[in-house]
């Protein structure tokens, strides 16, 4: 799965990173990939890989505010 900005719009990163997978069962379909599509992975192939919408700030965000809680009586 690919997830978050780079993961989410660089093609040629995930063809890059899959590249030579082959023997784990991973082959992209490459113009899905150019396409961002979700399911950017071949049908005949036994694995799938996806690429998904991640709100990048959102969990920054709720990470930080675990931290800050840590020290309080009333953690998340």
């Amino acid at each position: 799965m690919f997830a978050g900005g780079i993961g989410e719009g660089a093609p040629v990163i995930r063809e890059r990173i899959c590249d030579g997978l082959g023997f784990l069962g991973i082959e992209l379909d490459l113009k899905r990939n150019a396409k961002n599509a979700p399911l950017i992975s071949r049908d005949a192939r036994p694995v799938r890989v996806r690429v998904m919408h991640t709100d990048e700030e959102l969990m920054i965000a709720r990470s930080v505010t675990r931290l800050l809680r840590l020290g309080t009586s009333n953690p998340v």
